[in-house]
């Protein structure tokens, strides 16, 4: 199967959404980063690929999403505990981000997220049980 993923996000100014994910705690990898793009590590073997509107436009003929006014894709993280999600959410709203919403406790799983500086949406969860039975 695959050894990695990359999600490809369109941003409207890569040195800021650099800096916003910066102040999360992430770093990039500076073999995927040029004035065009930014390979945000996510963990091991993920990475979320910030590229200049114009630079993104080179992969797809079709128009990009804007996503502060539709979604496109929701990208959504697993976490070592509710506190690892709570501060993370912090985090991205002191860092200029939203929050949309409150967080849902589901008992087994706990999740909340916020949006970056392009509106692109960030799920975090912590998962400490099974799911209930369908």
């Amino acid at each position: 199967m695959h050894k990695q993923i990359f999600v490809n996000l369109p941003c409207k100014n890569l040195p800021a959404s650099k800096a916003f994910f910066e102040a999360l705690g992430y770093h990039f990898n500076p073999q995927f980063t040029s004035e065009a793009g930014a390979g945000l590590v996510l963990g091991e073997n993920l990475y979320a690929m910030l590229l200049t509107e114009e630079f993104a436009k080179g992969f797809t003929a079709k128009p990009l999403v804007d996503a502060k006014t539709a979604t496109e894709v929701l990208v959504c993280l697993s976490c070592e505990s509710r506190e690892e999600v709570d501060q993370l959410v912090a985090k991205a709203a002191a860092a200029g981000g939203s929050v949309p919403r409150p967080p849902v406790d589901h008992g087994f799983m706990y999740a909340h997220g916020f949006e970056d500086l392009d509106g692109h949406i960030w799920e975090l969860v912590h998962m400490s049980g099974t799911p209930p039975q369908c």
